[in-house]
């Protein structure tokens, strides 16, 4: 790799900002708030970065999704224009 041309790559902490769950992950993304974070090797000071979404809060992988109801919204549409068209 070419010195001096990539962007700095450090721990960051992200926040989902409807659950509050929070994890650590390396990134180059930064943030004026910061978070002391527990590891093994003890406190470190991070980039603190709240998402709206994030796998703990997503539908698809929480297992809420809604599931359209297809038949009446065609009924729905068949009401409003059933007669016209053809």
């Amino acid at each position: 790799m070419k010195p001096g041309i990539h962007p700095d790559y450090h721990p960051v902490v992200f926040q989902d900002a409807t659950t509050g769950t929070a994890f650590l992950t390396r990134s180059t993304a930064t943030s004026t708030r910061t978070i002391d974070w527990e590891t093994p090797q003890g406190t470190i000071t991070c980039p603190l970065i709240v998402v709206e979404v994030s796998s703990d809060s997503h539908p698809f992988w929480t297992g809420t999704r809604r599931l359209l109801d297809t038949a009446g919204q065609v009924e729905k549409f068949r009401r409003r224009y059933g007669g016209q068209g053809r």
